[in-house]
């Protein structure tokens, strides 16, 4: 869900979001993934094209992250790969945008390295940029809230404010629509509330479509976890107690492969076993 509002926001303001980054409001349209061919694409990737002249040619290249991946950087390399072999001349900007404060080296971490091969990408930590740097422009006040400031909801009043005072109805209603996810991050519900007006956001395409989600993902996210819950309680009556890095290792796998752990743990027989099939999974990615 984060992640979908952070793209549609990239998406309809990529001036707005060309300046917070870049520093110009450079002109940028989307590129749809299936352009690079190759899968998999991941949800959570945003590619920006510009083309003008040859020297003015950029690929932006967006990740939107909540929570720490120790996958980005090998995907930041396999994405560059991709843009350049199908857009040679361009330049391409990557970035990694963590939303909410981690402590973790994962979200300092701005390469991937593997024997002589070294590639290196920017990361914005959103923590960490000024908020009033982001109430300039329309498509960087949802993000606002999750910059740094004394005060949060303070951030998310001015944040309103700024909405308010748009000309266009439909923009005011999306934009708060954004503004009111984005903080569920790091404010609670009922403060949202009484700062946000409902009926900003009550006709909303977007809210609409986030609820509706919101509901997809509740259904499946319960599946999931079921799935989940169920494999650690037969590899713990097989095992015993697990490692904590097995554990985690389990609560990254997709729902696919959690099936496929499902059939192979029945012929392991030792927690290396596990071990050994966990990190095939983790070096396939």
């Amino acid at each position: 869900m984060y992640d979908n509002i952070c793209k549609y926001l990239a998406e309809t303001y990529p001036e707005d979001i060309a300046k917070w980054l870049l520093g110009q409001p450079i002109p940028l349209v989307h590129l749809p993934t299936r352009e690079l061919a190759l899968e998999p694409i991941h949800a959570d990737s945003l590619i920006l094209l510009k083309s003008a002249t040859p020297s003015e040619n950029l690929i932006l290249h967006l990740e939107f992250q909540t929570k720490p991946d120790p996958a980005i950087p090998f995907r930041m390399l396999d994405y560059w790969t991709r843009a350049k072999r199908k857009f040679p001349h361009h330049y391409l900007k990557q970035i990694v945008i963590y939303l909410t404060p981690r402590d973790t080296a994962v979200v300092y971490q701005n390469y991937y390295q593997e024997e002589r091969t070294r590639h290196e990408f920017d990361i914005v930590r959103l923590w960490e940029r000024e908020a009033s740097a982001l109430l300039d422009n329309p498509g960087t006040l949802p993000f606002a809230v999750l910059g740094r400031s004394g005060n949060r909801e303070e951030t998310l009043q001015a944040v309103v404010n700024r909405i308010e005072k748009l000309d266009n109805q439909r923009a005011r209603r999306e934009l708060a629509a954004a503004s009111y996810v984005l903080a569920g991050l790091v404010l609670r519900d009922n403060v949202i509330r009484r700062i946000l007006r409902s009926e900003m956001m009550r006709e909303s395409v977007t809210f609409q479509a986030i609820l509706e989600e919101g509901r997809q993902e509740g259904l499946q996210r319960g599946e999931f976890r079921g799935k989940q819950e169920l494999l650690k309680r037969l590899i713990r009556r097989k095992f015993g107690a697990l490692p904590p890095t097995v554990v985690t290792q389990l609560e990254n796998l997709s729902s696919a492969q959690l099936d496929e752990l499902g059939e192979a743990i029945l012929d392991m027989q030792s927690t290396s076993d596990l071990e050994g099939w966990l990190g095939q999974k983790v070096n396939s990615r």
